[in-house]
């Protein structure tokens, strides 16, 4: 069973980008979570909370694009448990979020939403009929090279 989890936070760190094969895979980041909290009468800030957050393909892609230092989100996903050991320090633990969902914090602040455009592809072109067009166009270029 995952424990599913949503918080809010700021972007604490630039996000981090790799790729495959010139393809974006994953991005990642790490979120602040501050807690306001009244002391003596007063409100201040409480601990922050520091969670790492990865996803991957097309929110990767839409996070690149969309997510900076600062910004205000919400993240919703699966909450992980990163533990290793350092020969200095020990055991080491790091908490993370595997992100379903990203959005901007409206509570903090206003977003502009844009669809991302679908690239369609036709896969009913067979391939013996995209190697005739090609050996066309051969053709007809040589032609016209010629005359």
């Amino acid at each position: 069973m995952d424990a599913v989890v949503w918080i809010t936070g700021n972007v604490g760190t630039e996000v981090e980008c790799r790729t495959v094969r010139d393809e974006l895979v994953f991005a990642s980041f790490r979120l602040a979570c501050t807690p306001r909290i009244r002391r003596g009468g007063e409100w201040g800030d409480g601990e922050t909370t520091w969670l790492g957050v990865t996803c991957s393909r097309a929110l990767a892609e839409n996070v690149r694009a969309s997510v900076k230092k600062g910004d205000a989100l919400v993240v919703v996903g699966k909450l992980r448990t990163t533990r290793w050991e350092d020969t200095e320090r020990g055991a080491q633990e790091r908490l993370t979020i595997e992100a379903i969902t990203i959005g901007h914090d409206l509570n903090r602040g206003i977003a502009q939403f844009r669809r991302n455009t679908r690239v369609v592809r036709d896969d009913s072109v067979s391939v013996a009929e995209l190697i005739l067009a090609t050996e066309n166009q051969d053709d007809d270029e040589a032609s016209a090279k010629a005359a």
